[in-house]
């Protein structure tokens, strides 16, 4: 079921089957990351304006914080002409079915035509390694951005979607019917928070970093209803800073864009472990720490 408001009905994301944190980190190279269009409004005021030598020392660092962290690092190179591949959360939905352990990707349907040319490379990524690779029916209409839109619940086989700017509500029910898992979709109205990975950060199974001032009244229920604290992010940050934009890998430690500093004293009263990094030259593209790198198993 695609759920969209809270009802008796509703399973807890809990209550679903567990299912194994992923430990694989995929990251691309930003060797050929810039402005050059704009798509969101971040961008708008960017086009021509990064520094190419400080982006790759801040990739860098993005990727020696992953391997601190035990994770299992992968690498994709950047490709010509497509300076947003290095936003790999977008292009793929990987996923681990909890019953046959079989590993998978559902392939992106870009919103924007200057990104669709980026899902290819990441098909042949993983088909290369042995995923099972999967595309949306030519009959279910909308485009799907991947993990910026469809999160999983941390140790639970359940996802939440946003949708309303890249991604459309009508996809969830194929992807419902692809990996059977419940969905608990969210409405974004805000162009700020354009993904929801932009405004909601899952840190672990009863915890959620988010931005309210980016999910209608119905959204805010289903959060509410998902998990046992909510730690709010001050708009300023989550709107400038991309707080929200930050990723827990271990339950433990939140990478998170550096400057956050009240959205972090809330996290470490959450009991976290905040880890700043400074990703500024990809704010200027509209990402940060979530979106540079993708998840799998």
């Amino acid at each position: 079921m695609v759920y969209t408001t809270p009802s008796e009905a509703l399973p807890h994301p809990t209550r679903t089957p567990a299912l194994s944190r992923p430990q694989k980190a995929v990251l691309t190279t930003p060797a050929h990351f810039d402005v050059t269009y704009v798509i969101n409004p971040h961008m708008a005021d960017n086009v021509g304006a990064v520094d190419t030598e400080v982006a790759w020392q801040q990739w860098k660092a993005l990727r020696a914080a992953y391997t601190a962290l035990d994770c299992d690092v992968h690498v994709v190179d950047g490709v010509p002409d497509l300076p947003d591949m290095v936003f790999c959360a977008n292009q793929t939905l990987p996923y681990r079915d909890p019953e046959t352990h079989e590993t998978g990707v559902v392939l992106s349907r870009m919103h924007a035509p200057e990104r669709r040319d980026e899902v290819p490379h990441y098909r042949d990524f993983f088909e290369k390694q042995g995923y099972a690779v999967h595309t949306l029916p030519d009959d279910v209409q909308g485009s799907f951005e991947g993990m910026g839109d469809a999160i999983w619940h941390p140790g639970h086989a359940a996802l939440w979607g946003g949708y309303g700017f890249r991604t459309d509500l009508d996809v969830y029910e194929a992807i419902q019917g692809l990996l059977n898992v419940p969905i608990y979709a969210l409405h974004l109205d805000d162009p700020d928070f354009y993904h929801l990975d932009t405004c909601l950060s899952v840190l672990d199974a009863d915890t959620a970093l988010y931005y309210p001032g980016a999910f209608d009244e119905d959204g805010l229920a289903l959060l509410n209803a998902g998990f046992d604290a909510l730690v709010e992010a001050p708009e300023d940050e989550a709107r400038s800073l991309f707080a929200c934009n930050a990723h827990c890998p271990d339950a433990e430690h939140v990478l998170i864009q550096e400057g956050c500093t009240v959205t972090e004293a809330r996290l470490r009263d959450a009991g976290f472990t905040p880890v700043p990094l400074d990703t500024g030259e990809f704010l200027k593209a509209g990402g940060s720490v979530f979106c540079m790198k993708l998840m799998a198993w």
